[in-house]
């Protein structure tokens, strides 16, 4: 799975070969010394070389180490930049990716577990990355051409690391095999740990409306007790590789000093070559335990690099449609369902949330959805800019079915406000813009009136630079529901969407408002979903949904006469007046 994502390194890859590069001739240099080293003390001391020797040889050394240093030096320098651009380009590819997901793909990964995966997997991956290109090219170079070296110095001795070094790999692979499961649900618990995370945050305020901080605190612990326990268990078995490679090290140092002294001393070893034998058998069996803890690395990222692939390979359940964006029907604003059926495929009942609906909506009516909790009136909604493919009928906009449209074009035709309302951080203007990035200052300002909002931005010192914290949460309930509604309004759509987006707002700017949209929005199909009356009676149609079907479809009057949910809900709205 990792090898998958080697193609995330395009427009490093100069900097990706030059690491593995400058490693080779670091670690030509670092072998090159113990066996100048090795004459220093066959030659230079006890042999014939004398003092112009040692400091020839010397001075070789000292050029060999400084080039080895550069070349170190350089080798990470190439290395970070490699992995740091690898890193970029994959969280892009799966923030694009994450971009086309339909809101049933989010709700099937969670996004606590797709900011864990854009941050803390993706950066595992990019820290294995950054190892290879030195250590995974440095560890097995020193390895194979010290056993050389060593061959030639001795063949017996080398026998003890022909010995060694396979005990060592055995372990390292079933440590690797024990491993991989374990870091695959240690990074499941840092989802959970995040999600509970991210959770309380966004409703902190409930949670101390409530004064549910000692459950959420519980709950908290109980995920944080699960990612340690997970950490335990993972690094209980990790800890193992240390003693057994240091082990192995010491066991092959301890028999090569032994049979290596027999050697020198019967004369068939010289004291010199013995150093050098010891020194790259030391780099042999050093080689080996960067290995393997490399390897382990290699191990969690592989954990990380299935669920980062599950992202990039995830094929969204809504994709563009077929049609021509050059032959596109003229965006007129009507919307028609035809025995559309629906329901929540990720929530596994198989019940319909819809069933059977059909409903036409000519242009530039005003049509009001109402009815009881839970009864579907946003699903309705959530299917005309595909936000939830029908599961049967069709929803036609202009004429055409929605899944024929490209998405964009589907979409730059609906203007919608939606039922959380979400403003972003940054200025009242920059919230604005969003409906049409290149309005002018008086097209945004008429947005703002026409939204009732023009007042209260003005009472700001900063007016339209107000600066809006993340979520808008240093302006009321009621402000934000106007941004918002504002914000679509610049955007003149052919259909407007208003998901219960007045709730908040008093009945008197409720109706400002809806006199906004008959006089500035001539032409434009206005959808409102609704709790109150008062906002759907000026409808052009009114649909009354319950359970999964429409019980109801008609003017105001047309309703109070004949529909006893309508009868029942305006009765129930005039006792509270009454009251």
């Amino acid at each position: 799975m990792i090898f998958k994502l080697l193609k995330f390194i395009k427009g490093y890859e100069k900097a990706a070969l030059l690491a593995p590069l400058c490693v080779i001739i670091e670690v030509i240099c670092e072998l090159i010394l113990p066996r100048l080293m090795s004459g220093i003390i066959d030659v230079g001391i006890n042999g014939s070389g004398g003092f112009a020797y040692i400091l020839r040889t010397g001075a070789i050394m000292l050029a060999l180490a400084v080039c080895s240093m550069i070349t170190g030096v350089s080798s990470s320098k190439f290395a970070s930049t490699a992995s740091q651009g690898f890193g970029a380009n994959l969280r892009k590819a799966m923030f694009d990716s994450v971009q086309d997901f339909s809101f049933a793909d989010i709700d099937r990964f969670s996004s606590a577990s797709l900011i864990t995966r854009l941050t803390n997997d993706v950066n595992t991956i990019q820290q294995m990355v950054g190892m290879g290109l030195r250590i995974l090219v440095r560890a097995p170079m020193v390895l194979i051409v010290a056993l050389v070296i060593c061959r030639s110095i001795n063949a017996r001795l080398t026998l003890i690391l022909l010995a060694v070094v396979p005990f060592m790999a055995v372990c390292i692979a079933l440590l690797m095999s024990v491993c991989r499961k374990l870091f695959r649900a240690f990074q499941e618990r840092i989802d959970g740990l995040n999600d509970s995370v991210q959770e309380n945050l966004i409703a902190i305020r409930v949670v101390k409306a409530f004064v549910r901080e000692s459950y959420e605190k519980e709950k908290f612990r109980a995920r944080n007790d699960a990612l340690r326990t997970a950490a335990v268990k993972t690094a209980t078995r990790v800890v193992f590789m240390h003693p057994i490679m240091q082990i192995c090290f010491n066991v092959a140092i301890v028999f090569v000093l032994w049979f290596g002294g027999q050697y020198v001393t019967g004369g068939n070893l010289l004291t010199g070559d013995l150093y050098s034998f010891i020194s790259y058998i030391t780099n042999v069996l050093m080689s080996v335990m960067m290995i393997a803890f490399t390897l382990l690395t290699v191990t969690r990222a592989r954990a990380c690099a299935d669920r980062i692939n599950e992202v990039l390979e995830t094929v969204p359940d809504i994709r563009d449609g077929s049609a021509d964006p050059a032959h596109l029907p003229p965006a007129r604003g009507s919307v028609e369902f035809r025995d559309v059926s629906f329901k929540y495929v990720s929530t596994g009942t198989g019940d319909d949330v819809l069933s059977h609906i059909d409903l036409s909506i000519a242009p530039g009516e005003f049509v009001a959805v109402i009815g009881g909790t839970g009864v579907g009136k946003s699903s309705l909604v959530n299917l005309i800019p595909r936000f939830y493919d029908v599961t049967g009928g069709q929803v036609l906009v202009d004429g055409m079915d929605v899944r024929d449209y490209p998405l964009e074009r589907l979409r730059e035709r609906i203007g919608m406000v939606l039922q959380n309302n979400i403003l972003f951080s940054g200025t009242i203007r920059e919230n604005l813009l969003w409906g049409d990035p290149e309005a002018t200052e008086e097209q945004m300002i008429a947005a703002a009136k026409n939204a009732q909002a023009y007042d209260f931005i003005m009472s700001f010192p900063d007016g339209f630079d107000t600066y809006l914290e993340q979520g808008g949460v240093n302006v009321s309930g009621g402000q934000k529901q106007r941004l918002c509604i504002a914000r679509a309004m610049l955007r003149r759509p052919p259909i407007l969407i208003l998901d219960d987006s007045t709730s908040a707002v008093d009945s008197a700017t409720e109706a400002a408002i809806r006199s906004s949209f008959s006089e500035n929005l001539k032409g434009t199909t206005v959808i409102i979903i609704a709790q109150r009356i008062s906002s759907v009676r000026s409808a052009d149609k009114i649909v009354i949904l319950d359970d999964d079907h429409i019980a109801g479809l008609g003017t105001h009057e047309q309703l109070l006469a004949t529909n006893k949910i309508y009868q029942e809900i305006y009765m129930s709205q005039q006792e509270g007046v009454s009251d």
